[in-house]
């Protein structure tokens, strides 16, 4: 992957290859301006003086990551490639367990108080917070990339998802418009699609309950793709276990499960919720946007012969792909979103009582939690010299994270080589 550059006045230049960085910086004609995505910033030359070429930024936005390529125009070269993990469903699971506890506390301190659900307005365009962060996390990298980066247009994949053919292929005519539960409630469709007997151990005629097959504490939805019936005592006994794990016994019963039920369509929806959304963003930036089809996408890849991942479909994406795209020693920067920290002051216990009270100060000793650091450790068990991400505390004893592991390490071992900016990086 090649290295982003800066002139002087940090205005941006083509990028480079990085044994060419690594002489400038060896030479000192350069000094490192940022750790990720590298770039560096160069002592002694003005745009004025360099020939620059546009660069177009290219995405393939997904429900759980999201594929950046960076095009040059002119030679089809891919010269950077990212690929960004979202946390929606972090979120989502926060804020349910936040519900929880509110409802909790308003049925105990308030409990004939007159409910305000319906007094709160949303202005017009709004998104769910678990959606809103796929966005603002593709918007905080393409402006991240236009400051290192002389970028001159944009490509999105706009794709979008039919969800009853993606359920049935077969699927048409006055079918498709009635849909899978016309004629029927619920209740009586959960019968006929499961034989009127228990899901699970096949037992008949005796009362049957309506079961999730991914419970709703593990993100499973009100679908009816994700119920099915089963008699009482497999419901008590599976729980909120996830169906693989109640079912690891019976593998043949496991098999017919999860083929009578179909797959779950909430990243897909994820998708379809956010794409027009995305689409105006882009647009606010003043790059012309060009918008591609995931079957283009596809084309684009299967003419060029190259595998599919998040990095390579966003280099597809759109009619703008040159006819060969120059790939060859690109390895994309693995970045996962993690967050700026919480607001929350007061952490519960699991019943939802105060337990603890989290300080007011984000930093000690100069250091912040999700701070990347290089660890020198003299002695001891983890003698050796490492790089993770902290998370500290207050008191000369912070915890690092590693990929495989996490230890204590004493703030006077650790130099801090980029600032916490909500995301987590790896090579």
């Amino acid at each position: 992957m090649r290295v982003f550059v800066l002139d002087k006045n940090l205005q941006p230049l083509d990028p480079c290859h990085p044994a060419r960085a690594r002489e400038l910086l060896q030479k000192g004609r350069a000094k490192v301006y940022r750790r990720y995505p590298f770039t560096i910033v160069l002592q002694d030359r003005v745009i004025e003086d360099s020939v620059t070429h546009s660069h177009r930024i290219k995405i393939d936005p997904g429900s759980k990551a999201t594929g950046f390529a960076v095009v040059q125009e002119k030679t089809g070269r891919v010269t950077n490639a990212l690929e960004v993990s979202h946390r929606g469903e972090q979120i989502k699971d926060a804020l349910e367990s936040r519900s929880l506890l509110r409802r909790g506390r308003r049925n105990r301190k308030t409990r004939y108080r007159k409910p305000r659900f319906l007094n709160r307005t949303r202005k017009q365009g709004w998104l769910p917070p678990s959606l809103e962060s796929r966005i603002s996390n593709i918007e905080t990298w393409v402006r991240r990339i236009r400051k290192v980066c002389r970028v001159t247009a944009i490509s999105q994949e706009l794709v979008r998802f039919d969800l009853q053919q993606m359920q049935n292929p077969e699927i048409s005519g006055v079918e498709y418009q009635r849909g899978e539960l016309f004629g029927f409630e619920v209740k009586e469709y959960l019968l006929t699609k499961w034989g009127r007997k228990c899901a699970y151990c096949g037992v008949e005629n005796v009362p049957l309950e309506i079961e999730h097959i991914l419970a709703k504490s593990q993100g499973g939805s009100n679908r009816v793709t994700n119920l099915c019936l089963s008699c009482h005592p497999c419901n008590q006994a599976k729980g909120n276990k996830p169906v693989e794990e109640f079912l690891k016994k019976k593998p043949e019963v496991l098999k017919r499960v999860l083929a009578q039920a179909k797959a779950p369509l909430k990243d897909v929806a994820a998708v379809n919720a956010t794409r027009w959304e995305l689409y105006r963003r882009l647009q606010s930036t003043g790059l012309p946007v060009e918008v591609g089809s995931g079957g283009r996408t596809k084309f684009n890849r299967s003419r060029q012969g190259i595998e599919k991942t998040h990095w390579i479909d966003a280099a597809c994406v759109g009619a703008s792909t040159p006819e060969l795209l120059l790939i060859r020693g690109i390895k994309p920067l693995l970045i996962a979103a993690k967050g700026h920290g919480t607001r929350q002051r007061c952490r519960p216990d699991k019943y939802g009582f105060p337990k603890a009270h989290a300080p007011k100060a984000k930093f000690f000793q100069g250091f912040q939690t999700g701070d990347i650091v290089k660890a020198d450790v003299p002695t001891g068990k983890f003698a050796g010299q490492y790089v993770g991400r902290i998370a500290i505390r207050f008191r000369p004893s912070f915890v690092l994270q590693l990929p495989a592991q996490k230890f204590d390490v004493h703030p006077k071992y650790l130099k801090t080589i980029h600032k916490a900016d909500g995301y987590e990086y790896r090579s």
